[in-house]
């Protein structure tokens, strides 16, 4: 595996660290923080980042609190660091 992170999968683990193992970041904001005006067009990206990290056990992809089928995302998500990462 590849140890050099992407600056989208660093602002994922850096952002869902920083608000705590009990909160949850929206890929919105990973995605405003890194590409401001354009952020739309990165969703995509960052959802694909996130994806990376949850089958590497580092954070959680959830929808309405519960955790998610990654093969069948539908609708918004939210990423939660999984604890000990």
């Amino acid at each position: 595996m590849n140890h050099e992170r992407s600056p989208i999968s660093q602002t994922i683990l850096t952002m869902a660290t920083e608000r705590g193992v009990d909160k949850t970041i929206c890929p919105s904001e990973v995605a405003r923080a890194l590409f401001d005006t354009h952020w739309r067009k990165q969703m995509h990206e960052v959802r694909q980042a996130a994806i990376m990290l949850q089958q590497e056990g580092k954070v959680s992809i959830t929808q309405k609190g519960e955790p998610v089928d990654i093969n069948h995302i539908k609708g918004p998500i939210r990423i939660k660091i999984v604890s000990g990462s």
